[in-house]
């Protein structure tokens, strides 16, 4: 179980924000650089970045951080979403080193899209899919799109993605606990590795999401839990390296 630390940006700054909502956020750093660098001396193996102003402006607008924090990584693998939407955002990103590019709203409403993105960069291709209640929001999670989430992550299995982010939005920056059901549901539902998201709260979500781990969940990005100090990340990791060993 891979525990991958997310770096959101908005505004040029690290955020966390409670249920997708812009307006309701939490600066936890100024410099996003420096808070890589301090989750890679912690061990970090892979950083989830998140470009939130682009998510909804739909192009990106802190791509030079994220160059920044692809530079400060080095080997470290990085994936990125927010506001990818053309092939010519996909090539940026691929050629200033970023591993995994992220597709949320795109892949929902063009799914050819996704398609033809994993023929151009063949295993570099992630779908996150957003859901509340069930169904799958796009925009930024500002828009329900009234599609279940298991029907939306079919559409990808045979299309070369090489997993799916699932975020509850529900959860997502509230500390309540991760939902481990409906991620494992859907894990069980596809034939693509599946990385939880949202409501990481302690070491008893990482330890549950281990215990789930045969249903296809190989990592979960974890955000508000390591800021605040409630999940310690080389602790999360050695959990994650004892369930993987077993």
């Amino acid at each position: 179980m891979l525990i991958i630390p997310a770096i959101d940006m908005k505004e040029g700054r690290c955020v966390r924000l409670r249920q997708g909502r812009m307006d309701d956020d939490t600066v936890f750093d100024e410099d996003p650089v420096a808070v890589a660098r301090r989750w890679l001396d912690q061990g970090a193996r892979r950083l989830h970045l998140v470009d939130l102003d682009g998510a909804f402006a739909g192009v990106p607008v802190n791509g030079e951080l994220v160059a920044a924090i692809v530079a400060a990584a080095g080997e470290v693998p990085v994936q990125i979403g927010g506001g990818i939407r053309t092939h010519e955002i996909a090539d940026a990103y691929i050629e200033r080193g970023v591993r995994w590019l992220i597709i949320g709203t795109q892949a929902v409403k063009e799914p050819e899209f996704v398609s033809a993105l994993c023929k151009r960069h063949p295993g570099h291709v992630i779908v996150g899919l957003d859901a509340r209640d069930g169904d799958v929001a796009t925009e930024g999670w500002a828009e329900a799109s009234g599609l279940p989430v298991i029907d939306v992550a079919r559409r990808f299995e045979r299309a070369g993605v090489a997993s799916i982010v699932y975020t509850d939005i529900g959860r997502d920056g509230m500390m309540k606990g991760v939902n481990v059901e409906a991620t494992a549901a859907l894990a069980r539902e596809i034939d693509l590795p599946v990385i939880a998201s949202g409501g990481v709260t302690n070491i008893d979500d990482i330890h549950a999401l281990c215990a789930a781990a045969d249903s296809g969940i190989c990592g979960v990005i974890a955000g508000r839990a390591l800021y605040e100090g409630s999940l310690d990340l080389p602790e999360a990791q050695a959990v994650g390296d004892a369930q993987a060993a077993n």
